[in-house]
């Protein structure tokens, strides 16, 4: 369920268009989803080692404190504070709050004050524990995965009548999608903009495909971690994939490469015109249910983070206590919620996925590299590990890698100025850091979570 539902958000149900916009080719489409599938299965199976590896809180902090040293894990708890989990959870809580006031039938001005209550509420219900968090996040993520599985069947299953042509494009009229770009689309030629194109409709994939990583994040509260940990990121990225995949061969089935790329809400679109106008409504309700889902995971899991930064004594000495009654690391999760809060008040959506992507990109890379040194290190000792080993190593972590670079790339590209802002982010955390040493240095001894 973590798994699943920290990858399952908004884009599964807005990207697919902005895909179909970029490469402009049915079989294209679907084939660079596969593509971003294989990319995410190779982060699968690197962090599932690095799970099976060192299952202790903090994830890919822990792994790169022991694999690099104090200053980039460091840099990692400190993005992710600033830009990847607090950015994540403001631009999710803003699609979640879009949707949530069309079905109350809200005014548009209701949707920061929504996206900033989801925000709140969901804070608190993970402060009073782990068990609340995660019965929310099991709901939920069975009802997103309810709704995918709506979305596929109606679109899988839709007879379409003999007059394909006409009646594709009166049911584009009629669900709101702009006709002029359904007619002029061209797909790409030539295998150099095949390429191009492909590449840059990689951007959304993978964001919609990132989120596995949240899974060891709580990896010291998993019974036998070694075993269970790497099995759920596997098992999890797979069915995301294959519901990715079916998810866009229903949208091309009943949308059309052309319709895809003009809608701006396929998923309503979709049901919509197999199911009727009762069809967009329960879309819309999946599509809140998917990222009211997405918001909670982010916050149950991430503070654990912040929690086990303190407890080396590189941050906030005060974010390593836990609550004495819920035993939840609290004021972490008050910290983290505070600032999403910010984000949500001061940015827009586009601009926060922006500064999610390059902070979180950056340190997926790195996370994947950890295994060089890892394997390194074993050698030199002579000694082998007995659990879960990423297949085909080195060239699993070295394509993840380059995938990581692609998108950074990519992003820094696509949109300079946000990325210089998430590069500000990020250069800040290392005075912090010399702060934090020489408030008491980075070497100190753990300090127990209780």
């Amino acid at each position: 369920m973590v798994v699943v539902g920290g990858i399952i958000g908004s884009g599964i149900f807005l990207n697919p268009s902005i895909v179909a916009q970029r490469v402009r080719s049915a079989p294209l489409t679907l084939g660079t989803w596969v593509i971003g599938g294989v990319i995410a299965v190779l982060g699968a199976f690197c962090y599932a080692e690095l799970g099976a590896r060192r299952p202790r809180v903090g994830g890919a902090y822990a792994y790169l404190r022991e694999a690099f040293g104090p200053l980039p894990a460091f840099l990692y708890g400190w993005v992710l504070l600033l830009v990847i989990a607090t950015g994540a959870t403001a631009a999710v809580a803003v699609t979640f709050a879009r949707y949530a006031a069309a079905l109350l039938v809200l005014p548009e001005r209701a949707t920061v004050p929504l996206a900033v209550a989801a925000i709140a509420v969901l804070s608190a219900i993970n402060y009073v524990g782990v068990k609340p968090g995660a019965v929310t996040q099991n709901v939920f993520t069975v009802l997103k995965l309810a709704a995918l599985a709506l979305l596929i069947l109606a679109g899988l299953l839709w007879v379409r009548g003999p007059d394909v042509g006409p009646l594709l494009a009166s049911a584009t009229g009629a669900a709101g999608v702009a006709a002029g770009p359904t007619q002029s689309l061209s797909a790409p030629s030539g295998v150099f903009e095949v390429l191009r194109v492909t590449g840059v409709a990689l951007v959304p994939i993978l964001f919609a495909y990132g989120g596995w990583q949240q899974s060891n994040f709580i990896a010291e509260e998993i019974v036998d971690a070694e075993r269970t940990l790497p099995r759920a990121i596997l098992i999890g990225v797979a069915v995301v994939v294959v519901v990715y995949v079916l998810a866009n061969a229903a949208y091309l089935r009943v949308l059309g490469v052309a319709g895809l790329a003009a809608s701006g809400a396929p998923a309503a679109d979709l049901l919509e015109r197999t199911l009727g106008p009762a069809g967009r409504v329960v879309i819309s309700a999946g599509i809140a249910c998917s990222t009211f889902g997405f918001l909670n995971l982010v916050i149950l899991v991430s503070p654990l983070v912040y929690q086990a930064m303190a407890a080396d004594g590189v941050f906030v000495p005060r974010l390593a206590a836990l609550h004495p009654r819920f035993r939840t690391p609290a004021l972490a999760i008050v910290v983290q919620g505070a600032w999403a809060i910010v984000l949500t008040l001061s940015g827009t959506y586009g601009q926060l996925l922006d500064y999610v992507v390059f902070g979180d990109w950056i340190f997926f890379g790195l996370t994947a590299a950890t295994l060089f040194v890892y394997r390194a290190r074993e050698r030199q000792g002579g000694a082998v590990g007995s659990g879960f080993r990423a297949p085909f190593f080195p060239l699993t972590p070295a394509l993840f890698a380059l995938a990581a670079v692609y998108v950074v790339v990519s992003s820094v590209a696509s949109n300079p100025r946000n990325a210089a802002i998430g590069a500000g982010l990020l250069a800040l955390g290392v005075p912090a850091f010399a702060f934090s040493r020489w408030r008491g240095g980075a070497g100190g001894a753990r300090v127990p979570r209780g």
